[in-house]
């Protein structure tokens, strides 16, 4: 079944990582930052509630689809009151697996109200407000998606396909050309706000923030 889910998430274009057991996935999730969690129940090791409640108890708010072959009302409850946000029993048909991934992906901001920070910069996903000491800049939610998202990955480049999948989804319509034009906005919105951060742009590699550096030029 592993296989199967692979396969047809890699053909709808998602990266996925497989593991086998609850012992590995805790080490994945604490290696990683990851949009989307699906964890069966019924795993070696840790089960899928176990690794659920480890995660939450860190404070880890990745949205986590729970996946179960039993039967019980009881085991579905659980998982909810632990901060799963959707469970699927097995069997199930892909096509509504892909449509449950596609839900908990768009509702993926409520999840994640925690405050950013990175040098002088504070972000709060939750109001979209960017703040640098005293002055603040109200984003819109894709500027402030995307400051998130670099901020996640801050000492990482990350493509402008990257970018585009992470930020306006897999399924999207638009093309690296809205990426460019909301780093530009980014780095207005920073310079506004009088930030030490900067929006490095390194041509054929991606994007990344840093601290106190030149941002460079856009990628063409």
């Amino acid at each position: 079944m592993s296989e199967a889910i692979v396969d047809i998430l890699e053909y709808h274009r998602y990266q996925v990582d497989a593991v086998y057991d609850g012992g590995e996935a805790l080490d994945y999730i604490h290696g990683a930052q990851y949009d989307g969690i699906i964890l069966d129940i019924m795993m070696p090791v840790r089960s899928g509630l176990e690794v659920l409640r480890q995660i939450r108890s860190e404070g880890n708010h990745t949205p986590v689809l729970l996946l179960t072959a039993k039967a019980e009302v009881e085991d579905r409850i659980e998982g909810l009151d632990l901060g799963a946000d959707d469970y699927l029993p097995k069997p199930f048909h892909m096509g509504e697996l892909l449509a449950r991934i596609r839900a908990m992906l768009r509702r993926r901001e409520e999840f994640t109200p925690d405050i950013r920070s990175f040098g002088d910069l504070t972000l709060n996903p939750q109001t979209s407000e960017l703040r640098c000491g005293e002055k603040t800049a109200d984003l819109s939610r894709l500027e402030c998606r995307l400051m998130d998202v670099l901020i996640l990955n801050r000492g990482i480049y990350l493509s402008s396909e990257d970018l585009l999948e992470k930020v306006w989804g897999y399924d999207t319509e638009a093309d690296v050309g809205s990426v460019w034009v909301y780093i530009s906005y980014l780095r207005k919105q920073l310079a506004a706000v009088g930030s030490t951060v900067t929006l490095r742009a390194k041509r054929g590699t991606g994007y990344m923030l840093r601290e106190g550096e030149d941002g460079g030029q856009g990628l063409q």
